[in-house]
């Protein structure tokens, strides 16, 4: 009976695993293939230069392949600090933090716009213990805020690229 039991069980999870072969993401990156001739970083400048260095790593990874659109990038990163708890000695205990993040994107030839979107995510954090643990919490914080605005941007460009 373990046998048989073994048996159906290895079967549909050979079933199950060939089901996925085909899998493909909807918005990939694969597809975008740019080159960035100019750009400009204005307000919070190492939080622009983040955002900035991971595009041109992606345009980077594609300069083998031809037609490569040259592009124009604008971004403006603002970022906002927060208290938003405070004990009843007036001590803080969270803070809030928002990423403003507006990007420009111009074709380089033509001057047309292909893709002029502002951004914003918040998150919250807790006062640790130590101050360098605090400090730690809120890189972290804003490194996850940079990240899921990225994943935005890049979804919102594979868009306007392909189709503009």
């Amino acid at each position: 009976m373990k046998k048989i039991f073994y048996l159906i069980s290895a079967i549909l999870l050979v079933m199950m695993t060939n089901q996925c072969t085909g899998y493909k993401p909807i918005f990939q990156s694969a597809n975008l293939n740019f080159e960035i001739a100019d750009y400009s970083l204005s307000g919070e400048k190492i939080l622009a230069n983040k955002i900035y260095s991971k595009l041109n790593n992606l345009s980077n990874s594609k300069k083998n392949t031809g037609d490569r659109r040259n592009i124009n990038l604008l971004i403006d990163v603002k970022k906002d600090k927060n208290a938003t708890a405070k004990s009843s000695s007036g001590k803080i205990l969270e803070y809030k933090i928002v990423l403003n993040i507006k990007v420009d994107v111009n074709d380089f030839l033509t001057n047309s716009s292909i893709l002029n979107k502002g951004y914003s995510s918040s998150l919250n954090y807790k006062i640790q213990d130590k101050f360098s643990d605090t400090l730690k919490l809120e890189n972290q914080s804003i490194d996850n805020l940079l990240n899921t605005i990225y994943q935005e941007l890049l979804i919102d460009l594979s868009q306007n690229i392909l189709t503009k």
